[in-house]
């Protein structure tokens, strides 16, 4: 591997890449979910395949990162002519010589593969016709199925690096205002101003001066910069680059948890092949700018999420909050001017400096600019990633891309901003989906997680969840937080079970807002907000809970009991062999019966009853 002394040299290489004759391609989508649904064998299986019918030569194969439709991996494309490909869902590795033998050799695509679309329940058979994607604006995942991770020439041939090339030539202050000008804010949840935080650290008198990239993604159900790091790499690599030179940084660190290790993999190869070809190191494409970047793995404390919790565990400290009198702009990292941002965040700076400040601002709403990534799961027909314009509306993201939810339930709230953000009500689908916004109805924006509730979700149980969660990663340093929230949860506790009384729900909502307050960090003054937000809008579910000792969805297990109807019940059998206790009996093709003494009420025969016979009973505890 050549390395690169100048920005023509790069530009050779490009035009080199370039020239290179197109064949057919295979995609194997493989990052983490893939991996997890068998990419890796059915990428052997291709190979096996295609080596035997003569077409290694012919067709190239790639393995590409996370494709961003989680629900339907492994997923294959092919393509021919630089035309959209035909997409195949849930490939399987004894599936591969028929697609080989039919759309490899013959050039016709196998039906059974397609994909079905859930409102039309026909089969699509292109790429871009799939309907996950066509309401998508993909500007940071849309070069996903282009590259190989491994591959940094696959990122050059695409333009990789040619936002470096635009910055080593420009003033750091030009690149600093493009930020500004477009408008970008921090993906990691606080939304500040990425440009105001580069000015303050460029404008600062230091010895030293750091950047990081802050990839300690905790959030439940959140993968947004995992999927990132895995499948694009080198656009964070080049997004930190660019921040360093603005601001006067000549080393970074990007702190990602050990739970992460294929995004470690790919992210440390994309380090060592930027330092071979001179994109990284000393004396960047002969500029005469040095620049490195060090892998620092968290042991995946939520916390450190915080940013200065972070800087903490980086020095070598526990990983605590602390009070932010001076910035870390101006006293970061070994007490040095420090600049950290989130993985979305850089990327996103390749594209601002690529197509122009104005050209970003002109995407999302007044106050949100660009795009955003969502990794929507929970009950939703199509689980996976999503990149969208700021502003566009719940109803559009849960129903039109994310298909609703599943087995005709119906949609009762989404949750945003992770562990504490907020609990949208099912009646508020056409709020647009910003920073603002978001705030403004007791949510916020968080990381990007997105998790969708249906009728089957007791919101006090859910409640319950995080602020367990909340309590056990909070650091412990603020009693407000430490205490306040252990409190919380036994009075959480106490309602599921029955056991409060209305005096406990005032107390509940009045220490909710005291630990907002009091606490130090962002984890402690967010971590009421799924109460709150849920006292907001689901106050009825409390006041069943407390009044009449009811579990209205059918969760909370002191509040239940279960029974099967004897008429709906065929006697399939399903339901017995589920049951992980056995407590339920009955002969094939006859009624069965729960055994209410050995039942634990873990709803498995609930689930997976086909017929609608298994019934809850809530309340008369």
């Amino acid at each position: 591997m050549n390395r690169m002394n100048s920005p023509e040299d790069l530009n050779k290489l490009r035009d080199e890449l370039g020239k290179v004759q197109t064949k057919p391609i295979v995609i194997v989508g493989s990052g983490t979910c893939g991996e997890a649904q068998g990419s890796k064998a059915v990428l052997a299986a291709f190979r096996e395949e295609m080596d035997k019918k003569g077409l290694t030569d012919k067709i190239d194969l790639r393995e590409s990162g996370c494709l961003g439709f989680c629900e339907i991996e492994p997923i294959v494309v092919f393509r021919k002519d630089d035309k959209p490909g035909i997409l195949y869902q849930r490939v399987k590795s004894a599936s591969v010589e028929e697609i080989v033998n039919e759309t490899l050799v013959n050039g016709k695509p196998v039906e059974k593969f397609l994909y079905t679309d859930k409102a039309t329940k026909e089969k699509v058979t292109y790429e871009n016709e799939n309907p996950y994607y066509k309401k998508q604006m993909r500007n940071l995942l849309a070069n996903n199925i282009e590259i190989d991770p491994t591959q940094i020439e696959d990122y050059i041939k695409i333009g990789g690096y040619t936002a470096l090339q635009k910055a080593i030539k420009s003033k750091p202050e030009e690149i600093v205002e493009s930020i500004k000008q477009s408008g970008l804010r921090g993906r990691g949840g606080g939304g500040f101003p990425t440009g105001r935080k580069w000015d303050t650290a460029m404008k600062f008198e230091a010895e030293k001066k750091y950047v990081i990239c802050n990839a300690d993604e905790g959030d439940p159900g959140a993968y947004m910069d995992r999927n990132v790091l895995e499948s694009n790499p080198h656009s964070v690599v080049e997004g930190m680059i660019i921040g360093a030179y603005a601001v006067g940084s000549n080393y970074g660190y990007i702190y990602v948890r050990a739970e992460y290790p294929l995004a470690i993999k790919h992210f440390s190869i994309a380090l060592e092949k930027a330092r071979e070809m001179g994109l990284l190191g000393k004396n960047i494409l002969g500029s005469g700018f040095d620049f490195d970047i060090e892998i620092y793995q968290g042991g995946g404390a939520f916390v450190c999420g915080e940013s200065s919790a972070l800087i903490q565990s980086i020095e070598g400290k526990v990983g605590e909050p602390r009070a932010k009198h001076i910035h870390a702009t101006e006293q970061g990292l070994w007490g040095y001017p420090t600049v950290l941002n989130n993985v979305e965040t850089w990327a996103n700076v390749t594209l601002i400096i690529n197509k122009g400040a104005e050209w970003y601002s002109q995407i999302g709403t007044e106050k949100s600019k660009g795009t955003k990534i969502f990794s929507l799961v929970g009950k939703i027909n199509n689980t996976g990633l999503v990149e969208v314009p700021m502003g566009m509306t719940i109803k559009e993201i849960v129903l039109d891309i994310g298909g609703g939810t599943p087995k005709g339930k119906e949609f009762k709230a989404i949750q945003t901003g992770g562990p504490s953000g907020g609990c949208i009500p099912a009646s508020m689908t056409d709020l647009p989906i910003d920073f603002d916004e978001l705030t403004r109805v007791g949510s916020m924006m968080g990381s990007g997680g997105m998790i969708v509730m249906d009728e089957d979700t007791c919101m006090v149980d859910l409640a319950k969840y995080f602020i367990d969660f909340n309590l056990d990663e909070s650091c412990g340093k603020c009693s407000s937080c430490r205490e306040g929230n252990a409190r919380l949860l036994e009075i959480l506790e106490d309602i599921c079970d029955g056991k409060a009384e209305m005096k406990d729900l005032e107390l509940l909502e009045e220490l909710a807002e005291y630990v907002k307050e009091a606490s130090l960090c962002g984890l402690g003054k967010t971590a009421p907000n799924p109460v709150l937000s849920t006292l907001q809008y689901f106050k009825d579910e409390y006041l069943a809970h407390i009044e009449n000792q009811e579990c209205p969805a059918g969760v909370c297990k002191e509040l239940i009991s279960f029974s099967i109807d004897t008429e709906k019940c065929t006697g399939c059998t399903l339901c017995a062999k589920r049951c992980p206790v056995n407590a339920i009996s009955g002969e094939t093709k006859q009624p069965h019966s729960i055994n209410l003494d050995i039942c634990t009420k873990c709803r498995t025969c609930y689930e997976v009853c086909n017929f609608g016979a298994v019934k809850i009973t809530s309340g008369g505890k």
